[in-house]
């Protein structure tokens, strides 16, 4: 389950127990820390805290800012520089190097447009969202919070806010779903000025297994932690069934002509056919081939299995586009040395992420630049 999800969860719980909490959002970070913009984390009356906007460095102290916010019933923004390592607040001399800034927002329950409402919003739509957090790097300003979440369609939800805000947040939150990465940005008029955290929110990854074995079960419960939706099918009735794949795992007996008919396709969407039957993967690989949506076409199996399955298809007429072959990784997964079911869930794992991220999955020891791009966190000057 995704970390939002959780935080969505919890909230619920506690709404329907009327037990007070507050949401802590990172808004913006500056130089290198665990977490980035947009993690996040929810402390109630009593301390609980689900998710995290840290390594556990800033959670003790984030924990007491949060009961004071919660106390006040306002909203604040809270600044943490983990560069200086003699900063007792933090204590933990991680040398991170970065400024964090954190909004605390108290949850009203009576308002069906907080933070957690809208964040609830996002969580259950499968196509990408921007969520706009507002806040004033001056700290005796207002700071406005999470406001607004619109999709690619420009529907909105949220506060009602200033016309001239309300249109930037629009133009820009389409913006960042149209270049499927956040922004910031410094929003200015004459009289006042609002910094913006414009975050976009992926829908999940979604994994068809095309195999019931046991390492699909591995696979499946490994995807299952990352918060990826899997999907596996099968036409083996003994193999792919609910005793064998627990948790929110979908199972599908189907032959293999019928596997997409229950499945619905996007731009995250990934296969990995893995069934150990030649002719059920090849029957499946036929249904993917030209099929502009999936990213990613894993193939278990050596090289020789692959360049069977291309001249098997060469020599019934098929054609295999430069889009497909680009797409199709076969053999499945990163080179890392993977023996076990899990080691080599693994290597398919990170070799899908790598994919989706557009990220060449070398070892972060070879960048002679910062991990994250420092372009990233700076902030576009707009006039309102």
């Amino acid at each position: 389950m995704r970390e939002l999800d959780v935080i969505i969860e919890q909230y619920q719980e506690l709404r329907s127990r009327s037990i007070r909490c507050i949401l802590a959002t990172v808004v913006h970070v500056e130089g290198s820390s665990y977490r980035r913009a947009g993690a996040r984390m929810l402390v109630d009356e009593y301390g609980n805290i689900t998710g995290a906007i840290s390594g556990g460095c800033l959670e003790g102290d984030a924990l007491r800012k949060a009961l004071f916010a919660l106390d006040r019933q306002e909203n604040k923004l809270v600044t943490y520089d983990t560069s200086d390592e003699d900063d007792a607040v933090i204590g933990a001399q991680l040398g991170c190097n970065g400024i964090i800034q954190v909004l605390f927002e108290p949850i009203a329950y009576g308002d069906v447009n907080n933070p957690c409402e809208l964040l609830k919003i996002v969580a259950e739509q499968e196509v990408p969202m921007a969520i706009s957090v507002v806040f004033n790097l001056d700290k005796t300003k207002q700071q406005l919070g999470t406001s607004v979440v619109v999709d690619e369609n420009q529907t909105v939800f949220g506060k009602k806010l200033p016309d001239d805000l309300h249109k930037v947040l629009l133009f820009k939150g389409r913006e960042v779903i149209n270049e499927s990465a956040s922004c910031f940005a410094e929003l200015s008029t004459e009289w006042k000025t609002h910094f913006v955290f414009i975050q976009i929110h992926q829908p999940p990854v979604k994994l068809v297994l095309v195999g019931a074995g046991n390492d699909a079960q591995i696979l499946a419960q490994q995807a299952e932690l990352l918060g990826w939706k899997v999907t596996v099918t099968d036409g083996r009735p003994t193999h792919a069934n609910k005793e064998r794949f627990v948790g929110s795992c979908q199972v599908i007996v189907a032959k293999p002509e019928e596997t997409l008919k229950n499945i619905n396709l996007d731009n995250r969407t990934c296969f990995v056919l893995m069934s150990h039957n030649y002719n059920y993967d090849l029957s499946v690989l036929k249904l993917l081939l030209g099929n502009s949506e999936s990213p990613y076409i894993g193939i278990l199996g050596p090289l020789n299995k692959y360049d069977r399955m291309l001249n098997e298809l060469a020599d019934e007429g098929i054609e295999v586009s430069k889009e497909d072959l680009a797409k199709i990784h076969a053999p499945v997964g990163l080179e890392i040395g993977a023996e076990t079911p899990a080691e080599i869930g693994l290597s398919i794992l990170a070799e899908i992420q790598s994919v989706l991220t557009n990220k060449g999955a070398r070892p972060l020891k070879q960048k002679t630049e910062p991990i994250h791009d420092i372009k990233e966190n700076q902030f576009q000057k707009i006039s309102m």
